[in-house]
């Protein structure tokens, strides 16, 4: 049984104006300007990646906090390093938290291909040394609970809670870094 299948074809509506051929007018058409599908929550300039950025910022500084708590931290270079990195992260995430929120006030879109690529790799470089530092701190602190058992002379609470809150600032940063790629890479 042969059946044909129906085709849909674009109507073109001609709309009569008063203007005289202006106003994006082309042979008595007038031409609908492109609209671009929704932004993605989670990306830049939406409520959804002010969220996520205010997230980043208070773990991040919770783990410095934890970390400054001891007086102990600056004699470990894994501790170090976390400190270093949540610090960058801070400061990312803030600044980023602060372009978000204007562009939620203003109403701009934040689609820029600079804007995201600067953003993309931002990201990725500040997820990648959070992740490095709470992997390094995470291996001190087993290190010092389970194979030196030397918890009750250290401060194995706050750095395990500062290691908790570093890997818990990466799973909100690495988010961020896949829509701003997948934007990317989808342009």
């Amino acid at each position: 049984m042969s059946v044909s299948h129906a085709s849909v074809h674009p109507v073109v509506e001609e709309v009569a104006t008063t203007d005289g051929g202006g106003g994006g007018e082309q042979n008595g058409v007038v031409a609908i300007p492109r609209v671009r599908m929704k932004d993605i929550q989670g990306m830049p300039g939406t409520a959804g990646g002010l969220s996520l950025r205010v997230s980043q910022f208070i773990f991040a500084a919770v783990a410095i906090y934890m970390m400054a708590s001891t007086n102990d931290f600056p004699s470990v270079t894994a501790f170090c390093y976390l400190v270093a990195a949540a610090s960058l992260q801070t400061l990312w995430s803030f600044s980023l938290a602060i372009t978000d929120v204007y562009a939620l006030l203003v109403g701009r879109s934040l689609q820029n291909y600079r804007v995201v690529s600067l953003f993309t790799i931002g990201d990725g470089v500040t997820s990648t040394l959070t992740f490095a530092a709470a992997c390094a701190s995470a291996g001190i602190t087993v290190l010092i609970d389970n194979d030196l058992e030397s918890c009750d002379q250290n401060h194995c609470v706050q750095f395990e809670t500062a290691t908790g809150m570093a890997f818990i600032c990466w799973f909100t940063t690495v988010p961020s870094f896949l829509l701003n790629f997948w934007s990317l890479a989808s342009r």
